[in-house]
């Protein structure tokens, strides 16, 4: 699904783009990778709380990368707000 909301461009990726989507409210969904920094994890855990978006810690920074194309993502953002539940039912399914 990371994949699909890629290349119909509806995911951000990387801190920066992340955090505006949060901040200007474009944001559905932020997935963090298990191995980002806690510094990271804090900074998105009080910022998606703040603007209530679901955050979900998932995976390692390669496998959040080759989801979507990439080498590796710390954090990426699902912009739409359908791709933003399918993925988040997936990721519930998981748990």
């Amino acid at each position: 699904m990371l994949g699909l909301a890629t290349r119909s461009g509806n995911l951000v990726s990387g801190e920066f783009m992340t955090e505006k989507a949060v901040k200007g409210r474009k944001a559905f969904l932020v997935i963090v990778s298990r191995e980002a920094s806690d510094n990271t994890k804090k900074k998105f855990t009080n910022m998606c709380s703040f603007y209530e978006v679901p955050l979900y810690f998932y995976g390692t920074m390669t496998e959040l990368g080759h989801s979507m194309g990439k080498e590796f993502r710390a954090s990426i953002a699902v912009t739409d707000e359908g791709f933003a539940r399918n993925i988040i039912n997936k990721l519930e399914c998981e748990e």
